[in-house]
């Protein structure tokens, strides 16, 4: 189920009854998307987490909050004025579209009692957080927007159609698109009603409900469909009255249920994973719990933070990384056009013996020459074939000799220093890569400024000025399995890590694994006392580790990683004794070259490896 409206009303119902009128004691803006509030009430402190970020706009009761800024920024500063130490009176959902319009009673510089609206509104990329006094006048929003002066200019039909969200502007709630009010008392939903809107559409029933009302989304729809029984690949004119009548009953149910707050939130699980969440649980039997502390008793916000928490964890790390992800990008697009160029005139070269023997032949056969000929046919010594060689008229055999074997040298100069020119942009395209690899590998702050600190010591990006007495930077931590035999298997997350493993961690017989010929993370088996050769490493060791390597390489697509299935890919990966390996003296992070080793095909895999902590 997509943060639709009836998710929107379980969490306003959820916070009404956890805080409704309790004081705001705190508030925070930890980026430049979220801000977070506690609420002091009568059943103790709670925690809510709001963000409009472009990738995950959600609002729900948290048990923990993210560490705010020392230095808060504007946006906060004015929320704290005007908010700081108000009372919660009410939460209200305008239209029951995907918008929280919450309502403080706060003391002003004067002393008099004031109301304060705080909207969020839960938009995809034009989510919002707004500020306004008791007449819905805008005091300020977190992105403010403006209409296209030209446009507006230019276009008088466009003028009514922006929604302008800018300090001193009258608020108005968002365009509800003609689609019905599930929970309008002066509309209630009734049979005229459906019949009106829904089933006089011509297009699939699903398409039909969350186009026509408010606050239900397209899973939302496909699941009322479900529960009735109905083919959701049927338009309402395909169906029997007794199905209608069924689809009928379904959204009444649904929108009876929301009226008089009866939400049952579970999550849905598909091979393991959470894969969607219901707010209303009249569907059948298609939810089901996980384990035995996820049951009806679960809020939604327990739900949202159980769904979402892998989610939100990578869109934090992503942001906190775009300035590395865009500047690693470039470079490598500049690398691969300068290998492709290089490559292109190495290729050039190759044909440098030609001249070279065209050189040597005229030695042997220009005295035949009598001056002025375009070209000479003669036996090729080399492969005893006849062979025409250009000449140029106004230059003697001698001449054109020599000017051959300069083209020769000429080229054969080129070749020897492009070589090594296609050698070190090689290594520098597979470093950059490696990095890229490393940051889709981060999990954390410690990742990313580990990370920054590998390519500002690359120069890859510019370092940043630390300021006086900056804390050190923590050492990240690689990745630890268990595997099904009790070996310990580790993985690093970035070329520090796969070198503090590989040449710090790791002894000379512990096993050594790595993805062939592609960027990928070092793992290491640590081989028992008693193993005293590869033979006595149990073989599903080799399997766990290599699937490992796989997973954790770029041969692994998305797919791979959010599947609890086995992949059908398979990747070549290379394994070998530590003992084996070297790095080259002024070699890039990550970088190793060994002689001696062996090879089997793994598919990218977890496994059932213990993950510790």
């Amino acid at each position: 189920m997509a943060y639709d409206g009836i998710v929107i009303s379980n969490v306003i119902h959820d916070i009404k009854t956890e805080c409704l009128g309790g004081r705001v004691v705190k508030v925070q803006q930890p980026s430049s998307d979220t801000v977070t509030f506690t609420i002091k009430g009568f059943k103790g402190q709670t925690k809510l987490y709001m963000s409009v970020n472009n990738s995950l706009p959600i609002v729900y009761i948290a048990d923990a909050l993210p560490q705010a800024p020392m230095q808060a920024p504007a946006f906060c500063m004015l929320l704290r004025k005007h908010l700081g130490n108000g009372r919660l009176t009410d939460i209200r959902q305008p239209g029951f579209d995907r918008v929280f319009d919450f309502v403080f009673e706060h003391l002003d510089e004067m002393g008099d009692l004031t109301e304060r609206h705080l909207i969020i509104e839960i938009m995809g990329r034009q989510s919002n957080i707004i500020l306004t006094d008791a007449d819905y006048m805008i005091m300020d929003c977190m992105r403010r927007v403006m209409p296209d002066l030209g446009a507006a200019l230019t276009d008088d039909s466009k003028k009514d159609s922006v929604r302008i969200l800018f300090p001193g502007q009258k608020y108005e709630a968002p365009d509800s698109q003609g689609k019905l009010n599930p929970v309008d008392e002066e509309m209630p939903f009734d049979r005229d009603v459906f019949e009106k809107n829904l089933v006089s559409k011509s297009v699939p029933i699903p398409k039909a409900i969350f186009t026509s009302i408010t606050g239900f989304s397209k899973s939302t729809a496909e699941y009322i469909v479900d529960a009735a029984g109905v083919d959701g690949r049927k338009s309402f004119a395909d169906l029997s009255a007794d199905e209608t009548d069924k689809i009928f009953d379904a959204i009444s149910l649904t929108i009876k249920n929301i009226k008089a707050g009866e939400y049952s939130p579970k999550l849905i699980y598909v091979d393991g994973s959470p894969k969607d969440y219901l707010s209303i649980t009249n569907f059948g039997d298609k939810t089901k719990e996980a384990d035995s502390d996820l049951d009806n008793a679960d809020t939604i916000s327990r739900i949202l933070i159980r769904f979402y928490s892998e989610k939100e964890k990578q869109i934090n790390v992503r942001s906190k990384a775009s300035d590395i992800k865009k500047v690693l990008q470039t470079a490598i697009e500049r690398a691969s056009r300068k290998y492709d160029l290089q490559l292109g005139q190495l290729a050039d070269t190759e044909d440098r013996d030609k001249y070279r023997i065209y050189g040597e032949l005229l030695n042997t056969y220009g005295y035949e020459l009598k001056g002025g000929e375009s070209s000479l046919t003669c036996l090729n010594y080399y492969d005893n074939q006849e062979t025409k060689i250009p000449l140029d008229t106004t230059l003697t055999a001698q001449e054109n000799s020599q000017k051959y074997f300069a083209k020769y040298n000429k080229k054969k100069r080129t070749c020897e220093a492009l070589t090594e020119f296609v050698k070190q942009t090689k290594e520098e395209l597979d470093y950059l890569l490696s990095a890229r690899h490393s940051l889709e590998l981060a999990e954390n702050d410690t990742d990313i400024a580990e990370l920054r600190s590998e390519l500002e010591k690359a120069g890859v990006i510019k370092k940043k000025t630390s300021s006086k007495g900056a804390r050190k930077m923590a050492a990240g931590k690689p990745l630890h399995f268990i595997s099904s035999d009790g070996y310990d298997i580790f993985v690093g997350k970035n070329n520090i890590q796969n070198d503090e493993l590989t040449f710090g961690l790791a002894t000379g017989k512990d096993i050594w694994f790595h993805a062939k010929k592609m960027p990928g993370s070092h793992v290491i088996v640590k081989v028992k006392e008693d193993d005293m050769r590869l033979e006595d490493v149990p073989d599903r060791v080799f399997e766990e580790a290599a699937g490992l390597a796989a997973f954790y390489s770029s041969g692994s697509d998305e797919s791979d990683k959010n599947s609890a299935v086995e992949s059908s890919q398979k990747i070549e990966i290379d394994y070998t004794e530590r003992k084996n390996l070297k790095k080259p003296p002024q070699a890039r992070p990550g970088y190793v070259i060994y002689h001696t080793n062996y090879s089997m095909m793994a598919a990218p895999s977890l496994g059932n490896l213990q993950q510790l902590t």
